[in-house]
């Protein structure tokens, strides 16, 4: 894996996480009481974006390590989950 891709794959963790923890302790402008005039009363009331950028970029960067170790060691290769066996070496007739 090189660095771009090393890159890619953090881009793509850190976006997944990022969707899982939004909806944690969200609290609605309905819940709180004080909607405002033209907005749902489902939207957030306070989303707290900084503090949970900076949540999930710890839970990315533990994930993401855990990926690239996995395919830096060459523990799971692409042939690993070649399930049709379309990766195979062809043979060679003499």
């Amino acid at each position: 894996m090189g660095p771009v891709s090393g890159i890619v794959l953090f881009a793509v963790v850190w976006s997944m996480v990022f969707f899982v923890v939004l909806p944690l302790r969200l609290t609605t402008q309905g819940e709180a009481g004080e909607v405002v005039p033209g907005t749902h009363s489902s939207a957030p009331a306070d989303p707290q974006l900084k503090r949970k950028a900076k949540i999930t970029t710890i839970w990315a960067f533990a994930i993401w390590a855990v990926l690239a170790v996995t395919i830096l060691s060459g523990w799971i290769t692409v042939r690993d989950i070649d399930w049709f066996n379309r990766m195979s070496t062809p043979e060679v007739s003499l």
